[in-house]
């Protein structure tokens, strides 16, 4: 069973940067059991996955509107998962959700929102 909390979202102008953080708390498995993903919901929208990446080789694949301005990575020691992201869009206003798979269940943390202004 793990626990996933975002953080790290806020406000700002188009061409900036943010850095989202995910902290999991893990009881009865460990961190490395589980692959982390980054979705997000627009207002109105459908919720969709921005990036993830794997426990095993900490491999991450990326959607194509965000290649090259976002990067996911994973620091095991402390159990987070960051998200840098730069040169932010309008079309990147949403709320960020970190989620972790493992072999039977999806857990999801509460989402943080970033709002990128024009």
């Amino acid at each position: 069973e793990i626990q996933l909390v975002e953080s790290g979202g806020g406000v700002v102008q188009a061409g900036g940067s943010l850095r989202l953080s995910c902290k999991l708390s893990v009881s009865g498995s460990a961190f490395e059991d589980y692959d982390i993903g980054w979705f997000r919901q627009a207002p109105g929208k459908e919720r969709e996955g921005v990036c993830d990446i794997t426990r095993r080789y900490g491999e991450a694949y990326y959607i194509d509107s965000v290649k090259g301005r976002f990067t996911i990575s994973r620091d095991n020691a402390k159990n987070t998962v960051s998200l840098q992201m730069n040169s932010l869009k309008p079309e990147d206003t949403a709320v960020y959700y970190c989620n972790g798979v493992g072999l039977i269940k999806t857990y999801w943390g509460q989402g943080t929102q970033v709002t990128v202004s024009s």
